[in-house]
């Protein structure tokens, strides 16, 4: 891993940068849009899109595959986000019809096939090679993610679709397994009385994180669209009634989500994220109760009194969590941080003492 010390100056400076997103540059809408039918067997189109998203993490290596840089990471091959990186290029040439655009999606997944991991059992994972702290534990490599497998899948469907390369019908076809093995043994299902969760950051704390849960069950819906395999079928079902059973720890008070098990108020960024994937699936499953959530998460029905409470919340809690985990002195280098290590089914994690 490459080791991106920081400075006691550069420590101030990326503290300084936060607070600034956090406190000045709080908008309450963000630029993402529903695209009608993209759940068919035919489209090519993702689910959302965007021209103007802000790709700040964004880094493209010499052969112009997507990194993402965080200061507690350094460059690093994400799945997910070359995965969405390419969905977002191929929206761009659904639009415009420049093969360029049409390029750049089919080297995103030319990457993402050749690094998919087949394990004995058969089950298909796109893995994220890098530690990765979060929430007062690490990610030790390599880990899985329902929010990467979910992209990835999208992803391969769409170049199935254009290319009918057989070998990415292959890879998708083992690509399921995962949904059904438990979060603690290597795999990402959460289980429940009645249906699952599929987690973002396995052996974290649930419910977990709402918008990387909601990427997966696109995943899965555009599998089964695709195989018509009534497993994935249920898969997808199980997720959707676990969404609806856990969607209250979600709720700030019928306004805004949360982020995560209530860590604190989402962004504006993560919570359009949220209600417009929740739209997405309410659509896709004639689910009431779903599009009524997502109808109370929008922010053009807040009242005046109602900003004022979110901008206070969000960045109280934001600040809150900042100072409880000591986001602003995380960075690649290995050194004592007052983390310790734990193991989370059969792989090594860290959390805070």
């Amino acid at each position: 891993m490459e080791d991106y010390r920081l400075s006691e100056h550069g420590e101030v400076s990326c503290a300084l940068l936060a607070l600034k997103k956090q406190l000045i540059d709080f908008h309450f809408h963000y630029p993402l849009d529903i695209v009608p039918n993209s759940g068919t067997p035919e489209s090519l189109s993702y689910y959302l899109y965007s021209d103007r998203l802000s790709w700040e993490a964004l880094r493209l290596d010499d052969f112009g595959i997507a990194q993402t840089w965080f200061r507690m990471t350094g460059r690093q091959y994400f799945p997910g986000y070359i995965a969405w990186y390419g969905l977002v290029h191929l929206g761009h040439y659904l639009r415009t019809g420049r093969d360029s655009e049409l390029a750049i999606f089919l080297n995103q997944v030319d990457w993402l096939e050749k690094r998919a991991a087949v394990r004995p059992d058969g089950s298909v994972v796109w893995t994220m090679n890098f530690d990765y702290p979060m929430g007062g534990m690490i990610q030790r490599a390599p880990w899985v993610s329902a929010h990467a497998q979910g992209f990835c899948i999208s992803a391969l469907v769409r170049a199935w679709r254009i290319t009918r390369n057989r070998h990415l019908l292959e890879l998708l076809e083992g690509s399921s397994k995962i949904f059904a093995q438990d979060h603690r043994d290597r795999g990402i299902r959460v289980p429940l009385r009645e249906g699952s969760l599929y987690t973002e950051v396995p052996g974290g704390p649930v419910p977990g994180i709402l918008d990387g849960f909601m990427t997966s069950l696109l995943g899965l819906y555009d599998l089964f669209v695709e195989t018509g395999n009534p497993e994935v079928q249920q898969l997808f079902f199980d997720g959707i009634t676990g969404l609806k059973a856990w969607l209250p720890q979600w709720d700030y008070r019928g306004k805004w989500s949360w982020y995560g098990c209530q860590d604190y108020l989402c962004s504006p960024a993560y919570h359009c994220l949220n209600r417009v994937l929740l739209t997405v699936l309410g659509d896709l499953t004639g689910d009431q109760g779903l599009a009524q959530y997502a109808q109370k998460w929008d922010p053009d029905r807040l009242t005046v009194r109602d900003r004022v409470e979110i901008y206070l919340k969000y960045n109280w809690t934001q600040t809150a969590i900042r100072f409880r985990n000591r986001t602003w002195r995380l960075q690649a280098s290995e050194r004592k941080t007052g983390f310790r290590d734990i193991t989370i089914g059969g792989a090594q994690a860290r959390s805070n003492r």
